[in-house]
């Protein structure tokens, strides 16, 4: 049962994160934002530093290559959250768990069951039911034709992300074989804020340093991912928890973020987009249990 907790709380600050990315990027840009995130984040992980050493010179070349595919990952999902609804992108978020099915298959080998074939369908068919809803359709019918690319463009790279976050969630399972909790996140957090700074020096973006430490929102989005992040570590460190009962309560993030759509941020089609998460969630429940 206090594993089950564990993965409810990552899930709901992993919902309560995408709310606070949005906020946070109402007042910086995107790459301010995710410079100082990265920054405080490592430096939150930094106590860590005495239990995270040991590591080869091969191990820290292949956290490194999770760390790029996470700085990418990143790039899109802000960009998306920065112009998409925050409950329409927490419902695309969830075809994390096809792109991670798939690749399983792919990579790992594993094998499709029928109640499998089933889930995803029904994952594939809450996305569809997203993107064919009659009144997104009449509200695009309103919009200029450029705004309306606009926003299929950034549908197109919140399902990038969502795929390279997948491949990162695969990388780990391969590198949690090699090293442990404290040694993958410190050094995965060091080599992501080590990207977004040598980005900005090489695209040579100047930063607003005094009004982007004055931006709370991004403060309070780097305490979540570290408290998020070290509740799952500490659920995958209990030996009864099970990765696809795990996989399935991840997933409660989605209602936080459509929530946060219809309070914080007062978005229409509310109730559609939860009739969508249920089937997406039917879906996973059914290919997980």
């Amino acid at each position: 049962m206090k594993w089950m907790l564990l993965v409810l709380l990552y899930g709901l600050l992993k919902g309560a994160r995408e709310i606070a990315k949005k906020k946070a990027l109402t007042r910086s840009t995107v790459l301010e934002v995710l410079v100082l995130y990265t920054v405080l984040s490592f430096v939150f992980v930094l106590p860590t530093a005495p239990k995270a050493m040991g590591l080869s010179g091969r191990q820290l070349l292949y956290v490194a290559g999770k760390s790029f595919v996470i700085f990418l990952a990143w790039i899109c999902s802000f960009h998306a959250i920065r112009r998409l609804p925050i409950s329409l992108y927490g419902i695309l978020d969830l075809s994390r768990v096809l792109f991670a099915t798939l690749l399983g298959v792919a990579v790992l080998k594993e094998r499709l069951t029928i109640p499998q074939i089933i889930g995803l369908s029904l994952v594939c068919l809450g996305l569809l039911m997203l993107r064919l809803h009659k009144g997104s359709r009449k509200a695009a019918s309103v919009k200029k034709p450029a705004e309306t690319s606009s926003t299929a463009i950034f549908v197109v790279i919140a399902l990038m992300s969502c795929l390279l976050n997948a491949v990162s969630g695969l990388m780990d399972k391969l590198l949690m074989k090699e090293m442990n909790s404290n040694q993958l996140q410190f050094w995965y957090m060091l080599f992501l804020a080590l990207f977004y700074l040598i980005y900005t020096l090489l695209s040579r973006t100047k930063l607003a340093w005094g009004k982007l430490f004055r931006n709370y929102w991004v403060w309070i989005l780097s305490i979540l991912f570290v408290i998020a992040d070290r509740a799952l570590f500490e659920a995958n460190a209990i030996a009864q928890s099970r990765v696809t009962v795990m996989t399935l309560i991840k997933q409660s993030g989605c209602v936080v973020t459509i929530l946060g759509g219809k309070f914080v941020f007062h978005e229409q089609d509310i109730g559609y987009r939860l009739l969508c998460a249920g089937v997406v969630v039917a879906g996973i429940v059914i290919a997980v249990l």
